[in-house]
């Protein structure tokens, strides 16, 4: 009998993971397609309809459908699965990185609702990997646990106006001590996660020792929480027109910003390797969560031309042939583009990603 997720991805590619799963993650994996078909795709255009159009109230909205959803997914199990055992053995769950690059897939076919909806989305998931991996026992019982509850939400304050941010050594953010204070001062912008009510805390990368002879120990993540005097959230950005509310991704000002020195995390000069510990995971979910997108409108696309209420010249639209060629090129790029990181996904689970970040394996 065929694992239901052959259905959303492909037989050949379940193939090449099937022995890579344990019992939990092929009974949890089928639960969760389960629950993508019969409980979040029946939600997705509800949810997009509970947010406001007005500008105001869109940003003090939490959308009912995806917290009921959140109800029900707690209740199968189906919660924090992108942070594995193996790696945070006191948080965890018994997943491995391949498993959840699967799980992953089948999640960005359901959009940003499934993900939140099993707590599961950026930027938490890369946040919570910072605080159970770096932070100190403070930190994390502050704030990694109500993130792990799903009680509140996060963002990573990175990317910067005015410099190219695609290469952090440009960050100029100011981070310095001053007393037993840490001050900073910078203006970042595509925030995401910033936008959200829900959102209590900011991880802010800045530069902490700007004449640090390696430009690699510079920087420090400093923990600001979003009510602390000197934050501004200056707008929310839109990318293709949307402006993906209530999370958001923000302009923000920091200005003379003053937290405690129990907020730095992990240490002066740490920046740049909580930043790859961060990344290294996400760079796997990611992809999947995009080849999962770019899967499901193939499946959009099927259900078009072969629309008996669409046809052309009186032929369905497959049976023309430049349609039908473009379907099957799209069909064998996201397989070529799963194939792949699948196979970055399984490097990662056979070593540390931050090894493989540093070798280069997955940048």
């Amino acid at each position: 009998m065929k694992h239901p997720v052959v259905e959303l991805t492909s037989e050949g590619s379940w193939n090449f993971v099937e022995d890579k799963f344990t019992p939990y993650g092929k009974e949890t994996l089928a639960k969760l397609v389960t629950f993508l078909q019969n409980e979040v795709y029946p939600s997705v255009r509800l949810a997009h309809a509970q947010i406001p159009n007005d500008p105001v109230e869109r940003w003090n909205t939490v959308v009912p459908v995806i917290e009921e959803l959140k109800v029900k997914a707690r209740k199968l199990g189906l919660w924090n699965l992108f942070l594995s055992k193996a790696h945070y053995p006191e948080y965890g769950v018994p997943l491995s990185n391949i498993e959840y690059a699967v799980m992953a897939e089948v999640l960005g076919r359901g959009g940003h609702v499934a993900s939140e909806a099993v707590n599961c989305s950026a930027p938490d998931t890369g946040n919570m990997e910072v605080l159970a991996r770096y932070g100190s026992p403070d930190q994390q019982q502050k704030w990694l646990m109500p993130l792990l509850r799903g009680e509140i939400r996060s963002a990573f304050s990175m990317t910067e106006r005015f410099v190219s941010s695609s290469d952090a050594r440009n960050i100029k953010t100011s981070i310095r001590k001053e007393g037993d204070e840490i001050v900073i001062n910078g203006h970042k912008w595509w925030i995401s996660g910033a936008g959200d009510p829900r959102t209590r805390i900011h991880l802010v990368l800045g530069k902490s020792d700007p004449e640090h002879p390696n430009k690699y120990q510079q920087h420090s993540v400093v923990i600001v929480p979003t009510d602390t005097p000197g934050v501004r959230v200056i707008r929310p950005m839109r990318l293709f027109g949307y402006d993906d509310a209530p999370e958001g991704h923000c302009e923000v000002i920091y200005e003379n910003v003053r937290v405690p020195l129990a907020n730095l995390v992990l240490g002066w000069g740490k920046g740049f390797e909580i930043i790859q510990g961060r990344l290294g995971p996400g760079r796997i979910h990611h992809c999947m969560r995009s080849i999962g997108a770019a899967s499901y409108a193939l499946d959009l696309m099927i259900q078009r031309v072969t629309d008996p209420t669409r046809k052309t010249f009186g032929k369905f639209l497959y049976e023309h042939g430049t349609v039908v060629a473009e379907i099957a090129k799209s069909r064998a790029e996201i397989e070529a583009a799963r194939l792949l990181v699948l196979s970055a996904a399984l490097q990662a689970s056979r070593s540390s990603c931050m090894d493989l970040v540093l070798n280069g394996d997955l940048l």
